[in-house]
């Protein structure tokens, strides 16, 4: 479903990762760890096709990847239902009802979402992966604004995405319950140049199927 090449990436133009190289299959989760400014962030965007990779190569189908990072990317005007139907039609899907269930929104479903709280906010933004028909989720810090409940009610999204075959890449230091494998970036922090760092050459990043993204 999803695969990386000896991928090289940088933040501000300045190497942070070389070398990283997985693969995620349909019901796998991986999670990302690592000191803080290793390039978790960095890694992520460049997956998700939001940049474009120093070297290396991303594998992915095209329109397969659904991004969630810090914004919640959702519309203040709208209710709670209106930003979910505009981006379930956005991926040609049309029910909402999983998703809405899913992160315990129905008593919000008519709210503008500028009426939420943080909370509230981050569970509609969240929902979104749900309506997008994607079956692979890249997340950034996906707990943020979250209280217990609300992150248990997200892991339990997660597994039942993974139970239907979807897979997470995932940057998080909370644990969902979800069953997922690690991996530590701290082996490959990008190298000095000189001291046998990468050299900043794109030979093509994403492979001939290229990964799609949202926002």
């Amino acid at each position: 479903m999803l695969r990386v090449i000896d991928l090289a990436c940088a933040r501000g133009g300045v190497p942070v990762l070389e070398s990283v190289a997985f693969t995620l299959a349909p019901g796998e989760a991986l999670v990302l760890r690592g000191p803080n400014g290793i390039g978790k962030t960095t890694l992520l965007r460049t997956v998700a096709g939001l940049q474009v990779p120093l070297a290396g190569r991303i594998e992915a189908k095209p329109d397969r990847i659904a991004y969630a990072a810090h914004a919640d990317g959702i519309k203040a005007t709208l209710s709670v239902a209106e930003n979910l139907g505009f981006w379930a039609a956005v991926h040609g899907q049309s029910d909402i009802g999983p998703a809405v269930a899913a992160m315990n929104l129905s008593a919000l479903v008519n709210r503008p979402a500028a009426n939420l709280s943080a909370g509230q906010k981050r569970r509609l933004g969240l929902a979104r992966l749900m309506v997008t028909g994607r079956p692979v989720w890249v997340l950034d810090e996906p707990t943020v604004s979250l209280d217990l409940a609300s992150v248990a009610l997200f892991g339990r999204a997660v597994a039942a995405h993974l139970a239907g075959g979807g897979s997470a890449l995932i940057a998080t230091h909370i644990d969902l319950g979800i069953e997922a494998r690690v991996l530590d970036l701290t082996p490959f922090r990008a190298r000095p140049p000189g001291q046998g760092g990468i050299a900043t050459a794109f030979d093509g990043g994403f492979g001939d199927d290229a990964a799609g993204a949202f926002l």
